[in-house]
């Protein structure tokens, strides 16, 4: 790899990306890609090389670890009992795609002419389409929808172990569709998750990207720690930089990009000046331009786990142990085969929550074992478990400076679930994976509910429950959303331009209006695909004419067959 350690005193680029994450590095291999255009990424974060991150199924260990993860943690939580959730964001080459689950989701193509309508001109659902497909080099799906020679490797899970094809079977007799893709253009029922992973390895965005354009003489990548963008006037000239003791500045003749995360991309605003004018003054920092915006929106998804006891002895439990973790090590090492080449979440769903509902608004990750997410608190048993939780909540949070030092970490406050409709649909959300797993699919399978638990039953039993172990999905996102320039609350414009400045622009999630139906890599990872022809003043791709499938039945029921 070029670029790792280069003398950067008057280093200059055409372009100057900071952050080298999910639309980051897209951003730097198509910036790059005609060779026109000198262009230098910024990356805090070292090495992705190694089995933590490689190995697929090592996924709980990255995000837990100092040298890959940023450390965020939210503020307590009022609504959560005062809790404070971890905020893992990727510290390391490929951003958080390095450290992120490898789930690959698309969101729903209403999502995106949601986004148009909230001001995002241009990136409605037949604006977005070309762009996924542009990206991806998807194993399955139909070629009129999905990309087949992108440099993002795409593809399901091989569902192995019986607890799969019984997850989406029970959705089925539950009376819910079933889909052979939810990237195409039907989302909506249950079906086999695709995933990020190509030859047993975690294809990540410093993978399908990063490496690659880093081959290119154009581009090259500096390790340094980013403080703010240099602005002369209203105009953004560079980036002030920390590497070592060291104080520098990386000069960019055409624009800055900050492509640094949803917590990383509005705190390097608020201290290059851009953002609400009286938290800015209160912390003795110079406003550039007052963006209330900034920071403002913050979005998540929030999920609970809904634990089965399993009566056969088919999960993953019995691999926990020791020896067999070492077995499963050494065939991932040798052969990039076996349980260390997955994820482990191949089955998942994408519902609606009640008639009246047009699109899905719950998603479900089923997982053959009962554990957390972090790999802690294995159930003492053999089990499956549905992560569950509401796609669209009306809560919203912040991000905030706490000091003018570019290293002190931000103030994040999700304010997760602070909107009344957000406890009805949690319980629903419950109910309704509990309504799953007692389906005649898994009558070979259930034994006890290992939680909520049977005794949970009533709303204020389920709401207790929720308070306590309600955890983040990991998708913050929106905290400088897209809109119209005359929009106070926005903070880019539709070609991701920062509004109020010159030549500075941003493009990964903080920019979304409204967070997508799913896990977040692939649409920020299209909106560094689609930022970049921006960028470089290209027309966008032809628009797609294709329709999403809308359930016929969606304004009389949830479902399409009665239970």
């Amino acid at each position: 790899m070029s670029g790792g350690s280069i003398d950067i005193r008057d280093v200059e680029a055409d372009y100057v990306i900071v952050g080298s994450g999910s639309a980051g590095a897209a951003l730097a291999y198509r910036l790059s890609e005609d060779g026109k255009h000198r262009v230098i990424v910024i990356e805090y974060g070292g090495s992705d090389v190694g089995p933590f991150i490689q190995m697929p199924a090592a996924l709980s260990f990255p995000m837990n670890m100092s040298r890959y993860d940023w450390g965020y943690k939210s503020e307590p939580e009022p609504h959560l009992g005062g809790r404070r959730l971890v905020t893992p964001r990727g510290k390391v080459i490929g951003g958080s795609s390095s450290i992120n689950g490898m789930v690959y989701v698309r969101g729903h193509a209403r999502d995106y002419d949601a986004w148009q309508e909230m001001g995002a001109t241009g990136w409605a659902y037949a604006d977005v389409l070309p762009y996924f497909k542009r990206m991806e080099n998807a194993a399955d799906g139909d070629a009129a929808v999905r990309g087949k020679d992108g440099p993002l490797h795409v593809k399901k899970g091989d569902q192995n172990n019986p607890l799969y094809h019984a997850f989406v079977e029970a959705g089925r007799q539950a009376g819910f569709e079933v889909t052979d893709d939810y990237n195409g253009i039907k989302q909506e029922g249950f079906a086999a998750f695709e995933h990020t992973i190509h030859k047993g390895r975690r294809w990540s965005t410093a993978n399908a990207y990063l490496k690659p354009a880093l081959k290119r003489e154009n581009l090259q990548l500096v390790r340094a720690f980013a403080r703010r963008v240099v602005m002369e006037g209203k105009r953004a000239t560079g980036v002030e930089i920390s590497r070592g003791d060291h104080v520098e500045v990386i000069r960019a003749r055409k624009e800055v990009i900050l492509a640094a995360s949803s917590i990383n991309s509005p705190k390097l605003l608020m201290l290059s000046g851009i953002g609400p004018a009286k938290h800015l003054r209160s912390l003795g920092i110079g406003v550039v331009a007052d963006r209330p915006g900034v920071g403002a929106n913050l979005q998540d998804h929030l999920e609970v786990y809904v634990q089965q006891e399993c009566l056969e002895p088919i999960t993953l439990y019995s691999k926990l142990n020791l020896f067999s973790k070492a077995l499963i090590g050494a065939e991932w090492l040798f052969f990039k085969r076996g349980d260390g080449a997955t994820n482990h979440f191949e089955s998942c769903a994408f519902v609606r929550s009640k008639a009246g509902v047009e699109y899905p608004d719950i998603q479900f990750h089923f997982l053959p074992v009962a554990i957390r997410y972090d790999g802690k608190a294995a159930a003492r048993s053999h089990g499956f478990q549905a992560h569950v939780g509401p796609m669209r909540s009306k809560s919203r949070g912040r991000v905030q400076l706490t000091s003018d030092d570019p290293f002190a970490k931000p103030s994040i406050l999700f304010n997760y679930m602070s909107h009344e409709e957000d406890w009805a649909d949690f319980r629903y959300c419950i109910r309704l994976a509990r309504e799953i797993f007692s389906q005649q699919a898994f009558d070979r399978y259930r034994g006890r509910e290992i939680q909520p638990g049977d005794d949970a039953r009533s709303d204020a039993q389920l709401d207790a429950f929720i308070r306590s172990h309600a955890e983040s999905a990991f998708h913050p996102c929106g905290t400088a959303r897209m809109g119209r320039a005359d929009d106070r609350q926005a903070v880019v414009d539709s070609e991701c331009r920062v509004i109020g400045v010159e030549n500075l622009r941003l493009a990964d999630s903080s920019v979304f209006p409204q967070i997508t139906n799913g896990n977040l890599n692939a649409p920020s990872i299209m909106v560094g695909e689609k930022a970049a022809d921006h960028i470089l003043g290209r027309d966008p791709l032809p628009k797609s004419n294709l329709e999403p499938w809308i359930n016929p039945r969606w304004q009389d029921s949830d479902r399409s067959i009665p239970a």
